[in-house]
């Protein structure tokens, strides 16, 4: 038993060492997706108000849309960046497994 778990440290050490060298998600991402989250709010806001202005729509009607488009565009964003993340990690854990196997 001892022998066993024995040889596995190296083969652990050597997978968190091709781990660290592994790319990671970077600052860039997040901040792109941030920039572009924040773009398309701005956007639908500013569409939403130009068409109630020109319609004449109650106001109310329109900030009840802005903020249920708001929130759902968010949720996706964020639903979609854990995904990818998720995805990314185990693809990233696969790959090392691979690797320090073969």
């Amino acid at each position: 038993m001892n022998g066993n778990v024995s040889s596995l440290i190296p083969e652990t050490q050597e997978s968190l060492h091709l781990l660290e060298k592994s790319p990671q998600p970077s600052s860039c991402v997040v901040v792109v997706v941030v920039v572009v989250v924040v773009v398309v709010v701005v956007v639908v806001i500013v569409a939403v108000v130009v068409v109630a202005v020109y319609s004449s729509i109650e106001i109310v009607v329109v900030l009840v849309v802005v903020v249920v488009v708001v929130v759902v565009v968010v949720v996706v964003v964020v639903v979609v960046v854990v995904v990818v993340v998720v995805v990314a990690v185990a693809v990233v854990v696969v790959v090392v497994e691979v690797v320090v196997r073969s």
